[in-house]
């Protein structure tokens, strides 16, 4: 394993984290506990930047290996969270909220693939 990639993705997931407890921490203090939209707001985020940086990635941009793997797999896997959309989920239905519990995970997962679309749809109008 080559260690700049390396480093570069600990970078990456380090600014990640960063982000993800800032946006977090912001969307948590403007909403209430008994729905997880932070969860839902980064996942969402990083769906749309995701999309974003593929679409571009295919257009224009060609970057290298290391940069690739710091902004996707580090700050973009940092930044999202699958193991806390499974948390919440699970607390949602411990809780007895089923609708809640459905409609979070029926969010997150369309909104999220929107999100995607989206990031790339608008990066192919600005680029094209």
């Amino acid at each position: 394993m080559n260690p700049q990639l390396l480093a570069y993705v600990g970078l990456g997931g380090a600014i990640g984290a960063v982000g993800r407890f800032l946006v977090m921490s912001a969307v948590g203090h403007f909403t209430h506990a008994g729905f997880p939209w932070a969860t839902l707001t980064v996942n969402v985020l990083g769906a749309l930047v995701l999309g974003a940086v593929i679409e571009l990635s295919a257009l224009v941009w060609s970057p290298s290996p290391e940069i690739r793997a710091m902004v996707v797999v580090g700050m973009l896997g940092a930044f999202t969270t699958f193991s806390t959309f499974s948390m919440d989920l699970y607390y949602l239905l411990d809780r007895g909220q089923i609708l809640s519990a459905a409609g979070y995970a029926v969010a997150s997962v369309l909104v999220c693939l929107f999100a995607f679309w989206a990031g790339m749809s608008v990066l192919r109008l600005v680029l094209s």
